[in-house]
């Protein structure tokens, strides 16, 4: 049975599509056994709206909940009986595999480094969302927000830790890996995407493919784009506004004539599609890369179902075994650079 952690009161619509979403994610996997970290009151009556395995459910009950208007860091260290602190201690202590909030994103960040802090030999963690692209299938943008300034090895972690989550999660056996720059040649770039770009041509475990520009996040030529949490926090965003701006358009344009309204009668149904291939609630939440267990942050306004898939996301990198990949991946690296000093 694995067992998840879930930040119950976290989220734009907690506790209600936290909790049905936990009862989903339980119907869906029968080896899932979920602990909703809470106020007890409200996710009892929650609870009792639904037809679910009792057995595979427990409330852990918590008296404070942290808010996006608190200090991140502050929040964590002082609301120590928060849903999400305690969730975050239940798999510090090895009660729970995985762990899945919608909260607040820079408590969920803090409380990760504070409370179980990193992989060793992980220079940052970092987090990785999934993105539908052009092929039908999904682009991991690796960071997206933890990690505002980046040194080379940064980079080197986030396309080892990636690889291992596109391995684990979602059994893409050979990872293709891009790093996001300005250009594709080797000298594009500022001398920190230079050396990044250097080092992660020799870096083991990791099928990199070289330098790739924002267009191609969404193209389907990689798997993994690589990026500090800066950059790929604005691509991510612009890949949003985009899809949106485009839906707009469309049904401004549709809407224009009796003409246009008959068109879209005809191709009503590949809309339709189309929606449901850039539907962010299949995708699930971004995986909080770098830490000694597996932490899905999900968006703050996911509604039940995209808070299932977020902890199927949980699930399937303890079930992978995310973390050993990456552990794995980093031996590697540490053996093959004191063969090279050996040899030097």
């Amino acid at each position: 049975m694995i067992k998840i952690a879930v930040d119950a009161m976290g989220g734009d619509y907690a506790p209600f599509e936290q909790v049905k979403g936990s009862v989903l994610a339980v119907q869906k996997d029968k080896d899932v056994f979920l602990y909703l970290c809470g106020d007890k009151t409200a996710l009892e009556t929650e609870l009792a709206k639904y037809d679910y395995d009792k057995s595979r459910i427990e409330i852990v009950p918590t008296t404070e909940v942290i808010t996006n208007e608190e200090v991140p860091t502050k929040a964590v260290k002082t609301k120590k009986d928060s849903s999400t602190v305690v969730a975050f201690r239940m798999l510090k202590e090895g009660k729970v595999e995985g762990l899945v909030s919608s909260g607040s994103t820079g408590a969920v960040l803090s409380a990760g480094v504070l409370i179980l802090g990193r992989i060793k030999g992980i220079s940052r963690p970092a987090l990785c969302p999934a993105m539908p692209n052009a092929n039908g299938e999904l682009t991991l943008l690796c960071d997206c927000g933890a990690n505002l300034e980046c040194k080379p090895v940064n980079f080197v972690h986030f396309a080892l830790m990636a690889t291992a989550y596109a391995q684990a999660v979602y059994g893409i056996k050979q990872p293709k890996v891009g790093l996001l720059n300005n250009g594709t040649e080797d000298h594009k770039g500022d001398l920190v995407h230079q050396e990044a770009n250097q080092l992660l041509k020799t870096t083991p475990g990791i099928c990199y493919v070289g330098n790739i520009e924002g267009r191609e996040i969404m193209s389907g030529d990689v798997t993994v784009a690589v990026s500090d949490g800066y950059t790929g926090n604005i691509a991510l965003k612009a890949v949003e506004g985009t899809a949106k701006a485009f839906s707009k358009i469309l049904k401004t344009e549709f809407k224009r004539n009796v003409f246009t309204k008959i068109g879209y009668l005809f191709a009503s149904g590949v809309m339709k599609k189309i929606k449901n291939r850039m539907d962010y609630e299949k995708v699930g939440g971004a995986m909080f890369l770098g830490l000694p267990g597996s932490v899905v942050k999900g968006h703050g306004n996911s509604k039940a179902r995209g808070f299932s898939v977020c902890i199927s996301q949980a699930v399937e990198a303890v079930r992978g075994g995310m973390v050993e990949k990456i552990k794995s991946m980093l031996d590697e690296i540490a053996a093959q650079s004191e063969k090279t000093e050996e040899n030097v």
